[in-house]
């Protein structure tokens, strides 16, 4: 299986703590040697990179770890492929255009039949499942909702059309319409905010420890999402399965059919 990695925030932050242990999973302290890949947001747009070699070894992977590129929503991926073979086309996060913002889109797990699911609008570049759900997912909203609709009426949506596709497999998977992180679990999902007071973290996958209070500010706001928790001496939240968490401006804003 993949590995996901979310933040949210409520001003722009840097993911490079958590990207250092993260990218360790691909290829060191995990098997998921089929490439990488991760999305930074600035405003409407989102800035991605894209890498085939694992993200332990890959030149792209040091250059994101050691630059601090500050953004308020980012989503990574590291992946173990099933079928499709390994390519750039074929590697997370994809994205896509609705109401003049980029959506972005990465999922860990398996889909088996997915693919007769008609789609109207968006087509895969690549050849997973995973892309075919996402086209799926924006085709749906896209039809019901010309313009944006109410939030909660959105996340109603999301969470159906997620509970719709979980029935071809495992889907767990992160998503960003520019403004708010969706994360579905269908089996492993974790969560975690961070806020004044902060303190000390420390990564599970390397040896790096980092004391939160000397880098921010009391009013910032973080939420990290993972598939398995990135520090040993923090309480995560274990996600429920077959339910949607949305996190907005760093604080959660829909836990798991209820909105906040």
């Amino acid at each position: 299986m993949c590995e996901l990695l979310g933040m949210n925030c409520n001003v722009p932050t840097d993911i490079t703590f958590s990207f250092a242990g993260f990218r360790q999973r691909g290829g060191r302290t995990g098997p998921h040697q089929d490439g990488w890949g991760i999305a930074f947001y600035e405003g409407k747009g989102a800035r991605l990179f894209h890498d085939v070699v694992p993200s332990v070894r890959s030149e792209i992977a040091r250059l994101v770890e050691q630059y601090p590129i500050k953004s308020t929503n980012v989503i990574s991926h590291i992946r173990r492929r099933t079928r499709s073979r390994v390519c750039i086309e074929n590697t997370h996060p994809f994205q896509r255009e609705l109401w003049g913002r980029t959506w972005v889109f990465a999922h860990n797990g398996y889909l088996n039949g997915i693919k007769r699911k008609p789609l109207r609008f968006y087509v895969p570049i690549g050849t997973t499942d995973s892309e075919h759900a996402f086209c799926y997912i924006l085709d749906t909203v896209r039809r019901r909702f010309r313009e944006p609709p109410p939030a909660a009426k959105l996340h109603r949506l999301i969470a159906s059309l997620a509970d719709e596709i979980a029935a071809y497999g495992r889907f767990n998977f992160l998503m960003c319409d520019a403004r708010r992180l969706y994360a579905y679990c269908t089996n492993r999902l974790c969560w975690i905010q961070r806020r004044a007071p902060f303190s000390r973290a420390a990564l599970v996958d390397a040896d790096v420890e980092i004391d939160f209070s000397r880098h921010t500010t009391p009013r910032d706001k973080v939420v990290v999402v993972a598939t398995q928790p990135l520090t040993h001496n923090e309480a995560w939240n274990q996600c429920g399965p077959a339910e949607l968490y949305v996190f907005g401006n760093g604080e959660p804003i829909h836990l798991g059919g209820r909105d906040v």
